[in-house]
């Protein structure tokens, strides 16, 4: 029997780029010879529901409520305005698909669009346009045009739309599957209209065998179950499997017989071998079928069965993630907030790959570290990286590429870098890191050459004290260091910031508070987001919640979800009272204003004053990196070949021959002088170490070379002439 699989993401997920875990899976079918279509139903909802036929429809359908009672001012101002909103969608989206750039001086004028309440911020976020171009104004703009709709949409049609979720209540924490399952009895939505429609077209063309769905986040579940009920219905003869980061984390004690009545299947992490046995499963006649880490019915009961003796594939073998049938030059750009990192989020499409399978130092107590997808670290050699980089532009027309690791191994970022300029690519990527102290000044140098744009880390809670009980292995005097060296090399910084950990004092928050406006303050960090603890049942806290002083509320497991968990902790303190201090401080940071408010003006209520020296980042900053090389350090050069020139120099009677050296990089023009010796072997040593050799000399190698030709290496390294080549792309690694 022909296997022909249709996967999906439904909706919905980001505007701006397809979610990639499809094109991983269908990456992996290509190595086997499977065939398989994929689609993102999410982008496809939205380009039905936001064109000039699909708003004609909804403001009908809204014509219904406006009949029936309340209806709120701003959605009445929306709906005497149809005829504006109708006029300008189809023209708004083209623009925010990167199709109409001419469209940004109208918009800007601002007496094109028509303006509903979303347009009332702006009035604050005015100053906040003095840094962006024409096109980043109108894209703002335009996507508060698109969130007056939505809010026109939640109120008048269907309480359940989000741009980027979708009934995503039904989905967070949901320890029973009560009430999904009721809302699935209920009749279709209006939006869940909209996907069918579309989801009915995509099986009618592809007459799949199998249907994988993959629920990366709580705001896709609900449109998951919906689109596989209605797929039941209409083709019970296709098999359903779900898979993804939802059911990864979320649903690995399930029990409730119900959700087979929608999904056949269910699988856990890495997806490639699961599938590749269900596929087995669906079409052998063997009575003893060979499942992996699957979820499924058997007499009236749900079982997991993990009988296959196959191992998951090594990622050299996975393949390169495909993009093809999804609509890439569809998807959307948007600029929601004026917040750097969720601008590149929702901004731009981005290319996802993987640098390393894991998380290289898998110790966080908050992280979900006893789970496969973390806990199994596997890095993938640059040179494969590389291979697949260039798979894909050749594919998608992108060079974008964002790194979607749980955390970047250091060594891993150098050797692709290295690799990247050897193949004289020109690509821009970013990924997330840990702030450890490898990330020297001369290593994020290498990264920005080969286009790292930028990075972003756990800071967490910006204490000591917390940062050792997470078990960060970092503490703040080295975030610090290690932000500057990014930020000096021209690299963004982003920091995701914790508050609320167990054991947090209100002291420690207010510390922390002010650990980061002084990273502000002194410009090495550029962006941040505060995000309130939640524990995690797969969490070295969820696990063992004893150690860290909290209590779980309840060991009672769910028979569906059973992730968040709620818990006492022992300081009884309300953490919930500090997010709006915190973010709005954070916003005026970012923003580089408000560092000389005291920290009490933030928070309406008594907070003690911080006990943080006023320099303590100004001091920590104040320590030279230290120029000593390990003989294993890898010695590079970014630079090209110089011109040189030789000339006499003569001091009292003495005349000996001197070399100038002229270089030449992107920006400017710089020499330096040696004697003619040393300059000889500075010139064959330059073009030996040049990033485009494949052959990588060591610290001691240069030295001990250096010194079978002249004399005291040492006095060499540290002259003039070296230290402006080091200024210039001599990079000690």
């Amino acid at each position: 029997m022909k296997t022909k699989l249709f996967l999906i993401t439904p909706p919905f997920t980001q505007l701006n780029t397809p979610y990639p875990a499809t094109a991983y899976i269908k990456g992996f079918l290509n190595t086997k010879g499977i065939e398989s279509v994929q689609a993102d139903l999410g982008i496809e909802v939205i380009l039905k529901l936001f064109s000039k036929v699909g708003l004609k429809d909804l403001f009908t359908v809204a014509s219904l409520k406006f009949n029936m009672g309340e209806i709120s001012d701003n959605c009445k101002r929306i709906y005497a305005l149809q005829g504006e909103y109708l006029k300008t969608i189809d023209s708004v989206i083209a623009f925010l698909q990167g199709k109409n750039p001419t469209l940004a001086l109208q918009i800007c004028q601002e007496d094109f669009l028509p303006e509903a309440s979303r347009f009332a911020q702006l009035e604050e976020l005015d100053w906040a346009f003095g840094t962006m171009g024409t096109q980043d104004k109108a894209k703002h703009l335009a996507t508060l045009y698109l969130e007056d709709i939505s809010d026109f949409i939640v109120e008048c049609v269907d309480a359940n739309f989000g741009f980027s979720r979708y009934a995503e209540r039904l989905g967070r924490s949901a320890n029973s599957f009560d009430e999904l399952y009721q809302a699935l009895q209920q009749e279709p939505t209006y939006i869940d209209g909209i996907l069918l429609s579309i989801l009915k077209e995509r099986i009618e063309n592809t007459e799949p065998t199998l249907f994988l769905i993959s629920v990366p986040f709580p705001g896709n579940l609900y449109s998951a179950f919906r689109s596989a009920q209605w797929v039941k219905k209409h083709y019970p003869n296709i098999k359903i499997s779900m898979g993804g980061g939802f059911p990864n984390t979320e649903l690995r004690s399930l029990s409730d017989v119900r959700v087979f009545e929608f999904i056949d299947y269910i699988t856990l992490d890495d997806g490639e071998m699961p599938i590749e046995e269900l596929i087995n499963a669906v079409t052998s006649s063997a009575v003893e079928k060979q499942y992996k880490r699957t979820f499924l019915l058997e007499d009236g009961k749900v079982v997991y069965k993990n009988n296959s003796l196959k191992h998951d594939y090594k990622q050299s073998q996975v393949g390169t993630p495909d993009y093809s049938d999804l609509l890439l030059d569809k998807y959307i750009s948007v600029i929601e907030i004026v917040n750097p990192m969720h601008r590149m989020w929702s901004d731009g499409r981005w290319n996802k790959l993987t640098m390393a399978h894991g998380c290289y130092w898998g110790k966080c107590t908050f992280c979900d570290i006893s789970l496969d997808y973390i806990k199994i670290y596997e890095p993938v050699a640059a040179n494969l990286l590389c291979d697949r980089i260039e798979e894909m532009i050749a594919q998608t027309g992108e060079n974008g590429f964002h790194f979607v690791d749980e955390a970047a191994p250091p060594a891993l970022m150098r050797a692709l870098a290295l690799e990247i300029l050897r193949r004289k690519l020109a690509v821009t990527w970013w990924t997330n890191i840990r702030f450890e102290k490898s990330f020297t000044k001369d290593l994020c140098l290498l990264l920005k050459s080969s286009g790292c744009i930028a990075v972003s880390g756990g800071l967490e809670v910006a204490s000591d004290r917390l940062l050792k009980l997470i078990d960060k292995g970092v503490t703040v005097e080295q975030v610090a260091k290690v932000t500057r060296n990014f930020t000096e090399a021209g690299v963004m910084v982003h920091a995701y910031l914790m508050y609320g950990y167990p054991t947090q004092t209100i002291q420690e928050t207010v510390d922390s508070l002010e650990m980061v406006r002084q990273l502000f303050e002194v410009g090495v960090l550029q962006s941040g987001f505060w995000h309130q603890f939640a524990m995690t049942a797969h969490s070295p806290v969820g696990l063992y919640p004893e150690k860290f002083g909290v209590v779980k509320e309840t060991e009672v497991i769910g028979t569906f979800a059973n992730n968040d968990i709620n818990y006492i902790d022992s300081t009884g303190i309300d953490h919930d009272k500090f997010s709006f201090g915190l973010n709005k401080s954070l916003f005026n940071f970012m923003h580089g204003i408000c560092f000389d408010y005291e920290l009490q003006d933030w928070f309406e209520f008594k907070i003690p004053k911080t006990k943080i020296s006023p320099d303590f980042i100004f001091d920590a900053l104040q320590v030279e990196n230290d120029l000593n090389s390990k003989p294993t350090a890898k010695i590079v050069w970014l630079g090209g070949k110089p011109f040189v020139e030789h000339f006499n120099k003569s001091k009292k009677g003495n005349s000996w021959e001197m070399m100038t050296m002229t270089f030449h990089d992107k920006k400017e023009s710089f020499k330096i002088q040696t004697n003619k010796q040393e300059g000889e072997w500075l010139v064959e040593t330059l073009l030996k170490i040049t990033v485009s050799n494949a052959k990588i000399y060591t610290f001691q190698e240069i030295k001990t070379d250096f010194e079978i030709q002249l004399e005291d290496f040492e006095l060499f390294w540290y002259s003039k002439p070296i230290k402006t080549l080091r200024e210039f792309g001599l990079l000690v690694l």
